[in-house]
């Protein structure tokens, strides 16, 4: 109830009237350890309903909370920034995932060790904060830490916006003898301006990691009907029932054998974090490099599977496996278990890699061992149940053709997952060379002679000829041939919802009949009209939008047109919402181009500006980027600094009606637009 009634509160507060949000407070210090150390305490205190991410969160969520340090010769860092209390994670529904974040408060520590016996840590955090209902865009804090080695007590600076516009210094002393927690207080910092890309941290939520483990079974599953894998059952739990002398003994070694599969997979998963650290698999989350081997490697796959070669283990190693599993008791069936895992290597390989760099490219510390343990347990699973059941072997379909056919399929799955990291990178990196449209016609064509292959119209070296066309696999070839021409119509700029989040943005559609065909274009011919700013996107739904601010109050001085300002940000999840299911409705979408000058300000865009260009604002901050620039107007002009945010003006940049925030109620966005339109025309005509 009462997150009810904040989030009512907040509603109407940006409903009624915008505010500057300052919903967190930092204060700083430093602790002597000893003549050579000392720690480093940022502490963040959070109003009620309010919490700040961890550092520690998934790729597709918001900024996680970090830090830079000012390099120095008087310090080295000893380790990395650890949080206290231990991040909550929840399902946060602005980005509707789950995700790690602090309620409260949350002391950051850093230790340090010293080279000289006084100095001054400097640096700068960013962190986002939220409520259940909005998000305040990344705030940067610029901080400087005095610390004195052996000295009890020491005090720490930040420098803030202050609400009259001058720049204030605020301090906070600690002693050195109190607990972590102890009372550190300082003004306030008002949120800045500046938006960010997320970038993906070391620590998913449990909703992720359950997804990894459902992968994994997947996978396992998908194994479980390969060619090195399927025709060895009726032989293994033949063994088991002989070998064992009885029913019940059979089963439990049946049951031990699958334990033993269990336990090497999720080895195996345990390694690769043990091996590589939380570190690695952060950076392989976002790093172009460890993302351009993933493609290779799943192309290395998905030829491994079409036939091209095997990749196996050396024979002397499975040998001498081999040999370990005839010595019988719980260290035979291990071993027995462990020379499966080797001889079906080379079916199980690639879907093995697949799902390890799945698990490694989103950055989750226990993703690989979870993925693991879903592969082997949906082996496991079989291989105890037709040790229970022998007569269901009798029920089995007999191996033949079919299984190379799995494998095959699976080759095409694996090449279509290897062009999505592809396209993460290309996006990320704004290299602009896998966009929308090459993307999907790779995909319909690998899809479509995918279909064509499970109908027998293509062979491949390692296929036996069909007489006939089995049923499964007639609708296979019909649900795999009907998604390849699902996608066509996306080359002309259909929005195929189903499969939008594999797909890179629409906004890269070189050729979007859609917009075409509403008469729309991102250079219109016209002399002072909406053009296209450098390295931006196009706007949505076709929109001519100006993305300077002066630009397009003078294009609306030109055609006598009010202005809608758009504050916006490309990692906006709320912005996103707004434009897909406000924005797209017919009369609004109408409105926008016909009675509107559009200028959308994106307070993230990270281009530098022109040295002559940037400057310090009237609360002492350094405007260095074109979306610190629009956040400074958003701040001083509009006393806001939250997303969405629609503004209605004349020409000369005076409001005109009460500003609107997220709201998906599209009669609300209507009303707005229209009374912004009939204030403009009362008092202009």
């Amino acid at each position: 109830m009462k997150k009810l009634v904040i989030i009512i509160l907040l509603f109407i507060s940006f409903s009624g009237h915008a505010q500057i949000l300052d919903p967190v407070s930092w204060s700083f210090s430093s602790k002597s350890l000893s003549g050579t150390e000392a720690e480093l305490l940022i502490k963040a205190t959070i109003d009620p309903g309010w919490h700040v991410y961890s550092q520690f969160i998934e790729e597709g969520g918001p900024i996680p909370t970090s830090f830079k340090f000012t390099p120095s010769k008087d310090y080295s860092l000893i380790g990395k920034v650890t949080e206290s209390p231990k991040a909550v994670s929840a399902f946060d529904k602005n980005f509707n995932m789950q995700i790690a974040w602090h309620e409260k408060e949350v002391i950051f520590k850093q230790k340090i060790r010293l080279n000289s016996q006084q100095t001054t840590i400097s640096g700068v955090l960013e962190f986002m904060v939220c409520d259940d209902k909005q998000c305040l865009p990344p705030t940067e804090v610029e901080f400087n830490i005095p610390v004195n080695a052996g000295v009890s007590a020491s005090t720490a600076k930040a420098i803030s916006p202050a609400s009259n516009g001058d720049s204030v210094v605020s301090s906070a002393t600690i002693a050195t003898d109190t607990a972590p927690d102890a009372s550190i207080s300082a003004p306030a910092i008002n949120n800045t301006t500046e938006f960010s890309k997320p970038v993906s941290a070391n620590s998913m939520g449990s909703g992720s990691l359950w997804g990894l483990f459902i992968a994994g079974f997947i996978g396992g599953l998908a194994a479980f009907f390969m060619p090195c894998i399927y025709p060895m059952i009726p032989l293994t739990v033949s063994f088991f029932t002989k070998k064992a002398g009885s029913k019940a003994k059979g089963i439990q070694n049946a049951f031990i054998y699958g334990v033993s599969i269990v336990v090497i997979y999720v080895a195996l998963g345990l390694l690769i974090t043990f091996l590589f650290g939380s570190a690695a698999l952060n950076e392989a989350a976002s790093s172009a490099t460890f993302n351009l081997l993933f493609f290779v490697m799943l192309v290395v796959f998905a030829i491994s599977f079409l036939g091209a070669f095997e990749i196996t283990l050396p024979s002397s190693l499975v040998n001498k496996m081999d040999e370990k599993s005839n010595r019988g008791g719980l260290i035979g069936l291990f071993f027995m278990a462990f020379t499966l895992a080797l001889v079906s290597f080379s079916c199980t390989g690639p879907i093995i890699g697949t799902l390890l760099v799945e698990a490694v490219s989103k950055g989750a510390y226990l993703g690989p061992a979870m993925g693991m343990l879903g592969f082997g347990l949906a082996l496991a699973i079989p291989f105890t149940l037709f040790a229970a059941f022998p007569a269901w072997l009798k029920e089995m379909p007999k191996s033949g053709g079919w299984l190379n056919t799995v494998k095959v399929s699976l080759g095409f799955l694996e090449l279509a997952l290897a062009f999505k990291f592809l396209s993460n990178v290309d996006l990320a990196y704004h290299w602009g060379i896998l966009n929308r449209d090459i993307f999907l016609v790779i995909w319909i064509v690998i899809f479509a002679v995918l279909g064509l292959y499970l109908l027998g119209k293509i062979r491949l070296s390692h296929d036996t000829e069909q007489n006939f066309l089995s049923l499964p696999r007639l609708f296979f070839s019909m649900f795999v041939l009907g998604f390849a021409l699902y996608m066509i119509p996306g080359l002309w700029g259909a929005p195929l919802k189903s499969i939008s989040a594999w797909l890179p943005p629409q906004t890269t559609q070189d050729f979007d009949l859609s917009v075409r065909n509403e008469g729309q274009s991102t250079d219109t011919g016209e002399e002072g009209g909406p053009k296209k700013y450098a390295g931006l996107f196009h706007a949505p739904h076709g929109l001519n939008a100006f993305y300077d601010y002066q630009e397009g109050l003078d294009y609306s001085k030109k055609v006598n047109k009010p202005v809608l300002i758009d504050f916006t940000g490309w990692s906006c999840t709320n912005c996103r919402k707004m434009e897909a299911s406000v924005w797209s409705d017919p009369e609004v979408l109408k409105r926008l181009k016909e009675d509107f000058v559009l200028i959308s300000l994106y307070v993230d865009d990270k281009t530098d500006l022109a040295g002559n260009e940037q400057y310090t604002s009237s609360s002492g901050r350094k405007i260095k980027t074109i979306g610190q620039k629009w956040g400074d107007l958003q701040a001083s002009k509009f006393n806001t600094n939250s997303q969405p945010y629609y503004v209605i003006t004349n020409s000369n940049g005076d409001v005109l009606v009460p500003p609107q925030a997220f709201n998906l109620d599209i009669n609300n966005y209507i009303q707005f637009l229209e009374s912004g339109k009939s204030a403009y025309h009362k008092k202009y005509e």
